[in-house]
């Protein structure tokens, strides 16, 4: 198994700066870890931080909670403890589209957020950004009115990724009510299908289903509320939180490289 250097480099190096569109150079790519640190206070998401890369996380993500808290000075000071991580910068945009992705890219965010739901010229902005400074963008379909069609359309706007997200409220409520509620398993092999770029699949997965998604060929494993934050109290969740990360580093990058969109239903 590769040292958590050998990962970080290769996190920095292959699976991100090295992803290529137009058409994508890469069909396959190593599943990855993200966590994101959907934390309020600056040195506890510094601290979960080392706690996640210890454990062999490779992606660190600004959640939008940290983002609301901090803004540009919590991404710095992400970037500048970890120097050669990925870091995800989770703005959720929906306007401004081309300054909030230039301001995040500069602060040293590697990737970006940007909402399906927002008008296409947005999408097209930030993309632009990406492209100015250097940083890749992940299209969310939450709330499309079909995340598969929406998850093309990102795609064809030219984001370098897909979130399948089921969002918190929705879920949380529905529950309560004693209502269904999705999760990004149901539709997630459609979406893989019909995008020829990298799928990562959010939104109260347990532990298990999460680290399964690769098989769904989905590379991106995100971690956050309720396996390692405290949804309702955004702070880091209780218990053994550097082992329970390890045994999904250890589950997910058991996986290695595997088929990325299209290519995974091949």
């Amino acid at each position: 198994m590769q040292s958590t250097k050998a990962r970080m480099a290769a996190s920095s190096e292959f699976r991100v700066i090295e992803y290529k569109r137009n058409p994508p150079t890469i069909s396959r790519m190593q599943t990855t870890v993200q966590l994101s640190l959907d934390l309020i206070d600056l040195p506890e998401a510094l601290q979960t931080a080392d706690v996640a890369i210890k454990a062999g996380v490779d992606w660190l993500e600004a959640g939008t909670p940290l983002i609301i808290a901090e803004g540009m000075h919590g991404v710095r000071a992400l970037r500048e403890r970890y120097p050669h991580v990925p870091i995800v910068a989770d703005l959720k945009t929906m306007d401004g589209g081309w300054l909030e992705a230039e301001m995040m890219a500069k602060a040293g965010a590697t990737l970006v957020v940007v909402m399906g739901q927002a008008h296409e010229e947005t999408v097209e902005l930030v993309v632009k950004a990406g492209h100015d400074f250097g940083a890749k963008v992940m299209g969310d379909n939450m709330a499309m009115p079909d995340p598969v069609d929406g998850a093309r359309k990102l795609e064809d706007l030219g984001c370098d990724y897909i979130i399948h997200h089921i969002g918190y409220d929705m879920r949380t409520l529905r529950r309560k009510r004693g209502q269904a509620a999705p999760t990004p398993l149901d539709r997630l092999r459609e979406v893989v299908n019909a995008v020829s770029v990298p799928v990562q699949a959010v939104g109260g997965l347990t532990l298990e289903q999460a680290t399964e998604t690769p098989s769904y060929g989905a590379p991106l494993v995100v971690i956050g509320a309720p396996l390692a934050i405290d949804a309702h109290a955004f702070r880091t969740a209780e218990g053994d939180l550097e082992g329970t990360l390890r045994l999904i580093c250890e589950r997910v990058h058991a996986y290695g490289d595997i088929r990325v969109g299209k290519e995974a239903m091949a």
